[in-house]
Formats: structure tokens, C-alpha cells, sequence
């Protein structure tokens, strides 16, 4: 089929389905007479329409028809579009080709018998698609009037007569749609009831994961993509991976305990594997294989010459030594001291002490950056100013790079963004 013949029956569908109305000053003949068979040439008000030759073949002018015969007719007959409206001088009848690219975009779901742009995919909003139409129609039988064509635009505007009935029944076929879709509705929530119940009560219980995923998958599985009680299920399994997250997550902080803080690492290990299996949907989230390496780093470093220096030494004597290190700002003695500290029985105590360590030397390093901001904004010559706080940016990066653990990363940051306009200032 035609573009042309695609685009009057997209017209016809939105503006009307058949031309009742009488056009011009001809009188509707009787639906009993037959019209009479001219060859090739009608009378459309005063507009006469010959015969004219296009890209497409030759075409016989337009002829006036009431009922179900005007789509026939329409088939045959091509009115321009506005970007194609002839001047007289070129030619004042001609019938060209129409565009139906911008109407094609709003056409509904239908039968390819009918229609052939029809595709199961394409789709419609109603809301867009109707009014876009009828203003595009708006628009061209304007241009045809405005063109001189004021007959073609009647058989257009003439048209919408007939659809206040067509639209009464529309809606209440529309209405018969949604009673039937409510009826399958139903029925579909029937048939599967009994398996949403048991997905919300595994949730309710707070089943694993993988058990909910299971039997929503399963659920899924028989339903349309979009389906109403399809995405209620993926918002079930949404909610089991949240709650099983969490649970996985506590459990999986206390076998860290067993390896970081009690130096336990062959249970650590066995702990982590029988995890593993039961957690298999948060192996990646919860990083199980990077702790695992991590397990094995702790164990080479308490088996080495520094865990066994602990042997003959006091590590509870160190740890309070190391709180006189920090007191006193020898920062590095202390960081030394407490890495050896991790490899003794007081692993726990020496990381928390390490956190306070980090604490220390940050803190240090930002008064350090404060004092040379403020000389900084005492400076009037620019490359001086400039170069106080390049100056000042320096410790807050060795905060950054001696202690990354730091709880004072997110001042030491704000800090350096800050310092950072006004160096571009």
C-alpha cells in the first residue's frame, strides 16, 4: 500500500471513518440512487479536479460519496501536504504525494490488513496522539484554504460531523476492554495466589534470598514482561535481598573478629567457606574472596621474627608506650611500635590504637595547614599568596598518604577543596 493511501486513512481514522457531509453546493444524493460513472472529471463545489500524473501513476479525481465508499475513493485521491502546497503558476491542480511520516509516529496498534505501518510493537497515548492528529488536521485544511484549495479543505474540516457518534462508540467499547481485562485480571490473580501468599510469607519470616528468588523467579516466569504481578514479585525479591544482606553482613563481621582481632585464622577460614555457601548471592557484595587473602597476609605476619619477639617482650608494656609516642607527637616511633603490636595477643587493642595514632598526626597537620593559611591572607603580593597555599595543601596530603583510614578524612578533604578555590581565584 501507498504512503499516500497510509496517510488519508490515518486522517479518516482520527477526523472521520466516512464522508456524510454534503460538500460545497452539491446536494447529498440518495443513499438508495446510484451516482452516476463519469470517466474523469467531478465537480467538488467549485472546484474542478482533473486528472493528474505523479511519481506514483496516474490518478482520477476525487469524487463526491457518502458511506463506506469514501475510504475507496480517499484511496485514490492524494491532497498535498502543507510543505508541498504548488503555487498556481506551477500547476493549480495537481495531486501530489503526502508526507505521513509525523502521523505514522501517532498511529495505534492494528491490523496489517488494514494498515500497512501496522506493528505489534508500535504503541499509542491516547492523551498525545488524538489531539496531535486533529490539530495537524486543523493545520493543513488551513493551508490548503490559505493555498487557494478551500473545497479540499471542507471535504477535511466536514468530516469531523460524524465523530461525536463514533466517539459514544469508542467509549463504550472502551468500556467492554476494561471490564474484560479486570475479568482476566482476576482470574490470573486466582491462579497464581497461592504462590504470591507463599512469597510474602517467606518475606514475612525473613527467608533467605535464594528461596524467595526461587519461587518469584518461577512466578515471573509465567507471566507477561510488565505484568502487573510480575513486578510485584521482583519488588518481593528486592525486599528478601535487602534482609538477607543484612543478616549475611552481621555474620560475616564476626568471623572478621575471629581473624583481626584474635589472630583465629584457621576457624576464620572454616567459618568463611561454610559462609560462602550459604551466601553464594553476596559473595561479590561482601568481597569473602579479598578477606580470605587478607587472612592469609595476618598469618604470615604473626609466624614472621616480629610476632615471635613477643615471646620475651611485654606487648601491654609497648601499648602504653605507644600512647606516650603519640602524646608526645613522635608519630612515626608510635606507627612502627603499634604495626608491630598487630602481630601479638593485643592485635585488637594495637588497631584501635592505630585509629587514634591516624587521628593525631591528621589533626597536626591541619593546624599546621590552618597556621599558613592565615599568613596566606595576610600576603598582598599574588605569587606569594599563591604560593602560601600551595604550601598549606602539602600537610593535609600527608595526612592523606601516611593514615587513608583516618575518621578525619572527610575534614581533611573539605579542607583541601578549600584551600583549591582559592587558588583559583
Amino acid at each position: 500500500m501507498s504512503k499516500s493511501t497510509v496517510f488519508v486513512q490515518a486522517a479518516t481514522f482520527a477526523a472521520a471513518f466516512s464522508l456524510t457531509a454534503c460538500i460545497g453546493t452539491s446536494q447529498c444524493p440518495s443513499p438508495d440512487v446510484k451516482p452516476t460513472e463519469t470517466p474523469f472529471t467531478k465537480v467538488i463545489g467549485q472546484d474542478t479536479v482533473q486528472s493528474a500524473e505523479t511519481q506514483t501513476g496516474k490518478y482520477s479525481e476525487m469524487q463526491v460519496v457518502t458511506g463506506d465508499s469514501a475510504s475507496q475513493i480517499l484511496d485514490q485521491f492524494k491532497l498535498s501536504t502543507p510543505d508541498q502546497i504548488l503555487t498556481p503558476e506551477q500547476t493549480p491542480t495537481i495531486l501530489v504525494q503526502t508526507r505521513v511520516d509525523t502521523v505514522l509516529m501517532m498511529l495505534p496498534p492494528c491490523d496489517k490488513t488494514h494498515f500497512s505501518h501496522c506493528t505489534l510493537e508500535t504503541t499509542m497515548d491516547p492523551y498525545k496522539a488524538f489531539p496531535a492528529l486533529a490539530n495537524y488536521v486543523f493545520s493543513y485544511a488551513d493551508t490548503l484554504s490559505r493555498a487557494g484549495q478551500t473545497d479540499s479543505a471542507s471535504v477535511i474540516l466536514n468530516s469531523f460531523s460524524t465523530m461525536a457518534p463514533m466517539w459514544e462508540k469508542w467509549q463504550a467499547h472502551s468500556d467492554t476492554l476494561r471490564k474484560a481485562f479486570g475479568k482476566r485480571r482476576e482470574e490470573k490473580a486466582k491462579e497464581f495466589e497461592s504462590m504470591a501468599l507463599q512469597i510474602q510469607n517467606m518475606n514475612r519470616v525473613q527467608a533467605s534470598y535464594s528461596m524467595v528468588a526461587e519461587t518469584a523467579d518461577s512466578l515471573i516466569a509465567q507471566l507477561a514482561p510488565g505484568d502487573s504481578l510480575a513486578n510485584w514479585a521482583k519488588d518481593q525479591k528486592k525486599i528478601a535481598y535487602t534482609n538477607t544482606l543484612k543478616k549475611a553482613s552481621k555474620e560475616f563481621n564476626e568471623i572478621k573478629v575471629l581473624a583481626d582481632e584474635k589472630a583465629q585464622f584457621a576457624e576464620a577460614r572454616k567459618q568463611t567457606e561454610t559462609f560462602r555457601i550459604r551466601y553464594r548471592d553476596f559473595e561479590d557484595t561482601l568481597h569473602v574472596q579479598a578477606f580470605l587473602n587478607h587472612v592469609d597476609e595476618l598469618e604470615k605476619a604473626t609466624d614472621s621474627e616480629t610476632a615471635k619477639m613477643w615471646e620475651k617482650q611485654d606487648p601491654e608494656k609497648a601499648l602504653a608506650q605507644a600512647d606516650t609516642l603519640i602524646a608526645n607527637e613522635k608519630f612515626d616511633k608510635a606507627k612502627d611500635l603499634l604495626n608491630k603490636l598487630k602481630t601479638s595477643k593485643l592485635r585488637k587493642e594495637a588497631n584501635e590504637k592505630y585509629i587514634v595514632l591516624a587521628d593525631a598526626y591528621c589533626n597536626k597537620q591541619r593546624k599546621t595547614t590552618s597556621q599558613i593559611f592565615a599568613k596566606s591572607l595576610k600576603q598582598t603580593d599574588e605569587e606569594k599568596k599563591k604560593k602560601l597555599l600551595n604550601d598549606a595543601i602539602a600537610p593535609l596530603d600527608k595526612c592523606l598518604a601516611e593514615f587513608p583510614e583516618t575518621t578525619q578524612r572527610e575534614k581533611v578533604e573539605s579542607n583541601r577543596k578549600f584551600i583549591e578555590k582559592e587558588l583559583a581565584k
